[in-house]
């Protein structure tokens, strides 16, 4: 029997330090996060951002945690639950930090006499610390502990058609009656080493003007062209004006360059250049979160307002939206069948 294992990011049990550390302890020590030697990422995590963080990130936690819990992960299981509707098949979910666990979540499908396992990342672009992390771990958990299991994965969706729709249908319909000046797309930033590091090319990527819109098999796995990419084709969607939309990255950490520009300081250029009416909306997540409640739409206002700008409108992620149920589910039954 075929089932479906859905897999995002992860979550603290709660938004006290003591939990805000244990879960930035486990995704900041992995090494495709922070893709330093082991003994740097023990100095630079454990002797230092786990001394300082966890109290700041509990304090963020504790702006934007529901009743029912984690933002993320009540939407994630409102979207299994969704899913699970219009599928056949079991279908679990897991996430990759935390402690609901891809091996939990394999066993549960086993337990049900699964025997052939779809992994399906959510995340619209591949990037090494979300998309491959979670493959690279799945494969060594099925191989370790479910050998009898095939394990077939879901590739990159960010530029199929039918999601560049419900993408910009959701947009669309969350700006409906709103004048705004500008749309701003921001996604998660990673490191530019991390860009290089997976260009299977070994020389295409070079994170200048060109590189990300020249054709090239480096794409595949090129995070920032797959970013800009879903920009393009939403915008070709919607019809938009250029100048009237950009891209930005969220979320740097540390010194090295990371992908630019960055999303606080573009949102501060945008008001001081006399953008009054903005949107944001953030592609790279397909459930709000941390990132998209806490830094985009609180962090992201203020710094807006400071500058003068007015209104600020925040358009949430994918997250349960019934169009996007129905396409996952549609990728899922045909996979079945």
């Amino acid at each position: 029997m075929k089932g479906i294992l859905l897999v995002n990011l992860g979550s603290p049990d709660s938004p006290e330090p003591k939990d805000v550390k244990k879960y930035l302890g486990e995704f900041l020590m992995d090494e495709r996060v922070i893709d330093v030697p082991l003994w740097a990422r023990n100095l630079l995590v454990k002797g230092i951002i786990l001394n300082t963080r966890p109290k700041a990130s509990a304090a963020a936690y504790k702006k934007i945690w529901w009743e029912e819990g984690s933002p993320l992960i009540v939407i994630s299981k409102r979207l299994q639950e969704k899913i699970q509707k219009q599928v056949e098949t079991p279908v679990a979910l897991a996430m990759r930090y935390g402690s609901m666990t891809i091996k939990k979540s394999m066993q549960e499908l086993v337990d049900k006499g699964v025997s052939e396992i779809l992994l399906f990342p959510l995340y619209p672009q591949f990037a090494m610390a979300t998309t491959e992390t979670i493959l690279v771990l799945a494969e060594e958990i099925q191989k370790q502990y479910f050998p009898q299991v095939k394990l077939d994965s879901v590739k990159a969706f960010y530029n199929k058609p039918d999601y560049i729709k419900v993408l910009s249908n959701s947009i669309k319909k969350h700006l409906e009656g709103k004048d705004y000046d500008h749309l701003l797309f921001s996604y998660h930033g990673v490191p530019e080493r991390h860009i290089k590091k997976r260009d299977i090319t070994k020389s295409h990527c070079k994170i200048d003007g060109s590189c990300c819109i020249t054709p090239s098999k480096a794409h595949e796995f090129c995070y920032r062209h797959q970013c800009l990419e879903v920009t393009r084709l939403v915008a070709k969607h919607l019809q938009l004006e250029d100048n009237s939309y950009s891209s930005s990255f969220q979320s740097r950490l540390g010194f090295d360059p990371w992908l630019q520009p960055y999303t606080d300081r573009t949102i501060e250029r945008l008001g001081k250049e006399g953008i009054k009416n903005m949107a944001i909306v953030t592609p790279a997540f397909v459930s709000d979160c941390l990132e998209t409640l806490e830094e985009i739409a609180m962090e992201g206002q203020e710094i807006f307002h400071e500058v003068g700008g007015k209104d600020f409108t925040t358009i949430p992620c994918l997250n349960d939206d019934e169009e996007f149920v129905d396409l996952l589910s549609n990728w899922i039954n045909n996979w079945i069948n």
